[in-house]
């Protein structure tokens, strides 16, 4: 069984994201979606909180499981197996920063393959960066990511904090 591993920041995962799984989960026998944990990167949301949005919008999928690391993600495909690494793409911009990372990749897993997969059409203009823009300037983000993320994304930016 090809073991192939869709790794990102995922904060927050959009139909964009899910475009790729989809496919991938028809030509794999098992993805590994991987929250890749940045700590130089400010996220949105934690680690803990995309691993759980994401788990529950691909638990239509029984070949798909989801997970996290810290460390480099060629090295933890090796380390659980997988011979593929996916990667999305949007359009040429995303082409040319995704062929240097696959080139970088290929340079510390020559045994790792990358594998590059287009969203659908009308969704390559979707990005986390850009869904959360989109909200905060109240636009309807229900096209663009599922129920589960809007929910969680109105929460962590519109609704008001009580003071600590």
């Amino acid at each position: 069984m090809t073991i192939a591993v869709y790794a990102g920041s995922f904060d927050p995962v959009t139909a964009g994201h899910l475009s790729v799984i989809r496919q991938a989960a028809r030509l794999f026998g098992h993805v590994v979606v991987v929250v890749a944990v940045n700590p130089k990167k400010r996220t949105l949301l934690t680690a803990a909180e995309r691993v759980e949005l994401l788990r529950e919008v691909v638990a239509l999928h029984p070949n798909v499981t989801v997970a996290s690391t810290e460390g480099i993600v060629v090295e933890y495909a090796r380390a659980i197996g997988a011979s593929v690494l996916l990667r999305g793409v949007r359009g040429a911009t995303d082409a040319q920063f995704e062929t240097e990372l696959a080139q970088t990749n290929r340079a510390l897993a020559p045994d790792i393959s990358t594998l590059f997969l287009p969203a659908e059409a009308h969704l390559a203009e979707v990005s986390s960066s850009a869904l959360k823009d989109r909200l905060s300037r109240g636009e309807d983000i229900s096209a663009f990511c599922p129920a589960a993320v809007a929910a969680k994304l109105r929460q962590r930016l519109l609704e008001p904090r009580s003071p600590v």
